[in-house]
């Protein structure tokens, strides 16, 4: 090879080298996007699992809120009841003993 031939051969080695370096340096920014989303992804679906949890908890808390009064209701009904069954045979009792 002529010495202009290596010049020029040279030249363009050096032109595909100065191409490479920046795709190479447009790859590795890529690939720390990538992984910067990547951490972003996992935080968001640690923050989700957490707050499923959460709001499975609070899920349970409100279902005992919401039974309570149910609870209540049926302890005031059975009071009641008894109570009118209480008097009914109090006042059957008592009718029996004044008429005997």
């Amino acid at each position: 090879m002529k010495e202009e031939e290596i010049v020029v051969a040279l030249t363009g080695h050096d032109h595909e080298i100065g191409s490479l370096k920046h795709r190479m340096s447009a790859q590795e920014e890529q690939a720390k996007a990538t992984q910067a989303m990547l951490v972003s992804i996992e935080k968001l679906a640690l923050n989700t699992e957490r707050l499923a949890k959460e709001l499975e908890k609070q899920g349970e808390r409100l279902g005992k809120l919401e039974s309570e009064p149910a609870a209540r209701m049926s302890q005031i009904k059975t009071a009641i009841i008894t109570a009118l069954a209480t008097a009914t045979i109090t006042g059957a009792v008592s009718a029996l003993l004044l008429f005997a």
